[in-house]
C-alpha cells in the first residue's frame, strides 16, 4: 500500500508539479512523449474549431510524481470544461469553474499531504470532488449568472481515477486498443436514448442534441455524478468536450489512438479529425496515463 492509499484508506480502493491552464482559444501543445515512460504520460490540446468565433472550452492539468525507495506516488488533477452562455460568458464560466475546482483539490487534498498535515486530509475523495464542483458552481452562479459550463474532472492517485462529472463532456478509458465511455451525458437526447425513446443513431442528428438538463452555473442546487475507475497497466484516461466526440465517432477515435506514436500526437490527431469532419464546436482533449 503506497502513501496515497494509506492516506485515503477510507476509499475503496522528485516532486514535479506542473499546473497548466488553457483558457479561450490558446492550445496546449506540450512536447510529445511516447505512450510509456516514468510518471505521468500525457497529451492535451484545445482548439477553437472551424465554426466558432471564440473558444469557450478550458482545460486544466496538475501533475505530481514522487519516486523513492518505498515506491512511486503519482497524483494528478485533470479538468475539461465546455462553457456556454453566449459571447464572453461561456469562456469565463469554464475558466472559472476549472480553476475553482482544481484549486479546491490542490488545497484540500494535495497540499495537506505535502505538508504532512494528514489530519486535514481525511475527507473521502468522492466528497472532496463533490465539494470542488459545488464550489465551482457557486462561483459561476455568483460571478457569471448568464453563463454555464460542463465540468468533467479526474483526480488520479496511484492507479485509481476518481471522477466528478456534470454535463456532456466525457471521460473514456483507453486500454488494449479499445475505447470505453465511463461517464453518462447529462443531455436531453442521452435521456431519450436511456428511456428507449430514441436510438443512438437518431441522437446523432437530433435537433436538441446540445440541450443539457444539468450544468455548472445553472442552478444553486447541483447534483454531481462521481465515478471510480481503475487505470490498468498501459491504460489511459481520455477527457474531452463534445466538440470531439460529437464530430469523431468512437471507432474513428479508437483508430487514431491505436495509430498515434504518443499521447500528444494522439491529441493533435483527434483534433485534426474533428476539424476535418466539420469542426462545428470548440474541441478539447486530455489523454493521460501512468508510466
Amino acid at each position: 500500500m503506497n502513501f496515497w492509499q494509506k492516506l485515503f484508506s477510507t476509499e475503496k480502493q522528485t516532486t514535479n508539479d506542473t499546473p497548466t491552464m488553457v483558457p479561450e482559444n490558446r492550445a496546449a501543445t506540450p512536447q510529445a512523449t511516447p505512450w510509456h515512460g516514468v510518471g505521468f504520460v500525457m497529451g492535451c490540446k484545445t482548439d477553437i474549431g472551424r465554426q466558432r468565433e471564440q473558444n469557450q472550452d478550458s482545460i486544466y492539468t496538475f501533475e505530481s510524481f514522487v519516486e523513492s525507495s518505498v515506491g512511486e506516488d503519482p497524483f494528478g488533477i485533470f479538468v475539461v470544461a465546455d462553457g456556454m452562455g453566449g459571447y464572453q460568458k461561456g469562456d469565463i464560466a469554464s475558466n472559472l469553474a476549472a480553476r475553482t475546482a482544481g484549486a479546491y483539490m490542490v488545497r484540500h487534498v494535495y497540499l495537506p499531504y505535502l505538508t504532512e498535515d494528514h489530519s486535514a486530509s481525511q475527507l473521502p475523495l468522492t466528497e472532496a470532488l463533490q465539494n470542488a464542483v459545488h464550489l465551482a458552481n457557486d462561483a459561476v452562479v455568483q460571478q457569471t449568472p448568464e453563463g454555464g459550463t460542463t465540468l468533467t474532472m479526474a483526480v488520479i492517485m496511484g492507479r485509481q481515477a476518481y471522477l466528478a462529472h456534470v454535463g456532456d463532456s466525457r471521460a473514456y478509458l483507453y486500454h488494449q486498443g479499445k475505447l470505453q465511455q465511463i461517464t453518462q451525458d447529462h443531455s436531453l437526447v442521452a435521456r431519450l436514448v436511456e428511456l428507449g425513446q430514441a436510438t443512438a443513431e437518431e441522437a446523432q442528428t437530433h435537433p436538441q442534441r446540445n440541450v443539457l438538463y444539468r450544468a455548472v452555473g445553472q442552478t444553486d442546487s447541483l447534483e454531481v455524478e462521481t465515478y471510480l475507475q481503475a487505470i490498468p497497466a498501459e491504460g489511459f484516461l481520455l477527457l474531452c468536450s463534445d466538440g470531439l466526440w460529437g464530430m469523431v465517432p468512437d471507432p474513428q477515435m479508437t483508430d487514431i489512438l491505436n495509430a498515434a506514436p504518443s499521447p500528444q500526437a494522439a491529441a493533435n490527431a483527434l483534433i485534426e479529425a474533428a476539424n476535418a469532419n466539420g469542426g462545428d464546436d470548440n474541441i478539447s482533449v486530455i489523454i493521460v496515463g501512468i508510466g
